[in-house]
């Protein structure tokens, strides 16, 4: 697998270069934000599977530079950053990352999020045929629609972009509406991983798919358990945004 480190300390780099080699990664190092975006431009080389996005860059914000991946791939982001805010995770996340990890952080840790966000993307052997995917009914839940082959989510016919796990969080939440899903359960279904560790990380993607969607009382929170998916009644409408002040 190969990987892009964008990172401006070459300490750092280099000891978590080492840690990747011997877990078989070929990491490619960037200092900055124009070098990683020069590195992730199309050539005849193997693509990155993932690209591990530090916030603090020299030249530029790493929230700027993950916006600009976004225009030019689609490549999964990890950031890894200090800034443990639930606002800058909400921000990096809406702004296309994959993941968000905060140092200090475990090394396993780490490496598990890697492999979970490049399996998620990377589309399994004789995969489902174009016919019958045309064939799979769009999941309706009162005024947001759900289609799962092309992987598209609107509300009253708008389209609402999200990122790829804000996506497979509310896939599997929709296609069982009303049902309860403990943590642990959507934690191994769309992180593919374990729940120590990660608990803070879906409640970011649940925030953000509630403000993305505009639609808080979608997703119900279980106290105690978990999360489940409350169809509107008929004729609810997406909250509106409150005027630009």
């Amino acid at each position: 697998m190969r990987l892009l480190l964008v990172e401006d300390d070459d300490h750092v780099a280099a000891a978590l270069s080492a840690v990747l080699a011997r877990h078989g990664l070929s990491v490619v190092h960037a200092r900055n934000g124009e070098e990683a975006l020069q590195a992730l431009l199309p050539d005849d080389g193997e693509p990155f599977a993932v690209v591990l996005l530090d916030l603090g860059l020299p030249d530029q914000d790493g929230f700027e530079v993950c916006g600009r991946i976004r225009r030019i791939c689609t490549t999964p982001v990890i950031m890894v950053t200090a800034r443990s805010d639930v606002r800058s995770r909400i921000h990096g996340l809406n702004l296309g990352a994959d993941d968000y990890v905060v140092k200090p952080y475990d090394t396993g840790e780490l490496l598990a999020r890697i492999h979970a966000v490049s399996r998620r993307t990377t589309p399994a052997p004789g995969g489902e045929p174009a016919e019958e995917a045309a064939l799979v009914e769009p999941l309706r839940l009162g005024p947001v629609t759900v289609e799962l082959p092309t992987r598209q989510v609107s509300v009253d016919g708008t389209a609402v972009p999200l990122t790829r796990k804000e996506f497979d969080l509310l896939a599997l939440l929709a296609q069982r509406p009303g049902v309860v899903f403990r943590r642990e359960q959507i934690i191994s279904e769309v992180w593919r991983t374990s729940w120590e560790g990660t608990g803070r990380t879906l409640e970011v993607h649940i925030a953000s798919l509630r403000a993305k969607l505009r639609m808080p009382a979608l997703i119900e929170t279980v106290r105690g358990v978990g999360y489940r998916l409350v169809v509107p009644a008929a004729g609810a409408a997406p909250a509106t945004r409150p005027p630009a002040r």
